[in-house]
């Protein structure tokens, strides 16, 4: 390959010549960089590719699990808001009656539940 070229651009009178022999072995040296060069660009454009492929690849999962983060957190917030519903109902159903009822002690004891006894006339 390096002799072919070095034979096309400088023409050899002297096969002997030293200076001839200096500047085919500078030719030679120089296509060998210029391959080494080529196959190590080629490398790093297919290294290139493959990181830039992973890249997007990362970049949708990112875009999934944020998707994801959003519908879990309005379900979290969902919830939270059923529980606080929930816990105020209990309080309204559960503990205002009880607070209603213990008020009311003298009504539990004549039996009839919720209703107060009549004030006797003096």
């Amino acid at each position: 390959m390096g002799d072919r070229v070095s034979e096309k651009i400088v023409p050899s009178p002297n096969d002997g010549d030293l200076l001839d022999r200096a500047g085919n072995a500078l030719l030679g040296m120089l296509q060998q960089a210029a391959a080494i060069t080529e196959e190590n660009s080629k490398r790093a454009l297919d290294v290139a590719h493959e990181l830039s492929s992973k890249l997007r690849a990362a970049e949708d999962r990112i875009r999934e699990l944020e998707a994801d983060i959003r519908y879990y957190k309005d379900r979290a917030d969902r919830a939270d808001q059923w529980l606080h519903h929930i816990s105020v109902e209990i309080e309204k159903r559960f503990f205002e009656a009880a607070d209603g009822r213990s008020r009311q002690g003298p009504s539990r004891q004549t039996g009839s539940p919720g209703l107060r006894p009549t004030p006797r006339a003096g």
